[in-house]
């Protein structure tokens, strides 16, 4: 006689399922509000269906400019992904040897995940105001005119804000890039160099294409943490915001479903990137297995 489930696991089963409901119901509610009609609010029960707040929404959210903050949120994105890449790939090589501060640069790099992010922005943001007065007063002691009156603050996109963005992402890729270096079989390199290839060389040819997968995500990573950071933002961003900024200050605001739209179209663009950087993924596995070689797998 065949034995049913233990009722242990109909209830992890109800408990799995609550979780998924906690976890994704508001994502769903809110897509689902933003395809209100003219006539909707901001709950249930829908009023109609259509497109309407989306077009209300690319038409322009009342005196705030939302498609610029969205370039610049992009913009700030993708400046924060490469240099997560570009600094976390040698961190991680580094690492595979000792050197002296090793441990005091590892504990700096990681200090910054505990400390809350709010305190992280207030403290660039006041590190840039002093810049901001050291300038301005040296403008005026050295009788500067052009600098002493043309000169407002350092504080912007691609410095304070950058600054703040990369605080967050870079120990995640250095911790990512231990994971990875620590499953890396060392036989591959050698080999290379047994067959005389140089140091840059074994990393071109042996090294990055195995870890290619894992650079990739580490990207995707430091994209999508810069794409919805709001806290490290707030206070270091200067006079013009970034798209979740705007979105906070549209909630006191805006009294329509255009808002979720805005959040739909927000998310959209997250999973596309998630897509992208999978398709990347898949598509290095598919080469790899073409040429015949498992190199990478079990990296990622």
């Amino acid at each position: 006689m065949k034995e049913g489930r233990p009722a242990s696991f109909y209830w992890l089963a109800i408990v799995f399922a609550l979780f998924v409901l906690f976890l994704y119901g508001p994502t769903i509610t809110i897509l689902a509000l933003s395809f209100q009609g003219p006539e909707g609010g901001l709950t249930l029960p829908m009023n109609g269906m259509s497109s309407f707040w989306f077009a209300k929404l690319w038409a322009g959210v009342g005196v705030i400019d939302i498609w610029s903050a969205f370039a610049r949120s992009m913009k700030l994105g993708l400046a924060v992904m490469v240099l997560t890449v570009i600094l976390c790939v040698p961190a991680g090589l580094a690492y595979r040897m000792r050197f002296r501060g090793s441990t005091a640069l590892f504990y700096v790099t990681i200090a910054s995940l505990i400390v809350p992010s709010i305190v992280v922005s207030l403290g660039i943001g006041f590190e840039f105001r002093l810049i901001d007065e050291a300038v301005k007063g040296l403008a005026e002691a050295w009788d500067i005119d052009w600098l002493a009156e043309s000169y407002t603050t350092a504080m912007g996109l691609f410095t304070s804000a950058l600054g703040a963005h990369l605080s967050w992402t870079l120990p995640f890729g250095l911790l990512i890039m231990f994971a990875v270096f620590n499953r890396f079989d060392r036989r591959y390199e050698e080999a290379a160099r047994d067959l005389g290839a140089t140091s840059w060389q074994t990393f071109r040819h042996v090294v990055l294409p195995m870890i290619l997968p894992s650079v990739i995500g580490i990207g995707l990573f430091g994209f999508t943490l810069s794409w919805d950071e709001i806290a490290r933002t707030s206070q270091a961003i200067g006079d013009r915001n970034t798209l979740p900024l705007e979105l906070q200050g549209l909630t006191t605001t805006v009294t329509t479903p255009e808002i979720y739209a805005l959040g739909t179209v927000t998310t959209a663009i997250s999973l596309a990137v998630v897509m992208l950087a999978l398709a990347a993924i898949s598509l290095l596995r598919r080469r790899q297995a073409r040429h015949g070689s498992d190199a990478g797998k079990g990296l990622v």
